[in-house]
């Protein structure tokens, strides 16, 4: 199992609004075949960070999975709405070992 960690630092008073785009992201992810997403924000640290977080099988699990994502018209709407709330990302990607 992979954990993917997309980290995105948004900009000052974009909080709420990502939030709520995220929110429809996880929903296209399950439509898609993908349940296992989740969101978080910052409790403490770098104020206005946003984690989106996908558990996959594999490394070719995930690559399938993103090919899927990238596909969806669906998906590029909302990102394309997303694109605007982020000054900066980046993605990590994590081996489960127990």
């Amino acid at each position: 199992m992979i954990i993917v960690r997309n980290t995105f630092r948004l900009k000052f008073g974009k909080a709420k609004d990502a939030q709520a785009l995220v929110k429809e992201a996880i929903a296209i992810n399950k439509k898609l075949g993908i349940p296992n997403a989740r969101a978080m924000m910052d409790l403490t640290g770098e104020s206005y960070t946003l984690v989106f977080e996908t558990g996959h099988q594999s490394l070719s699990d995930f690559e399938k999975n993103l090919k899927t994502v990238f596909a969806s018209e669906e998906w590029a709407a909302m990102y394309q709405k997303m694109i605007p709330l982020v000054d900066s990302a980046h993605r990590d990607i994590f081996t489960v070992v127990e």
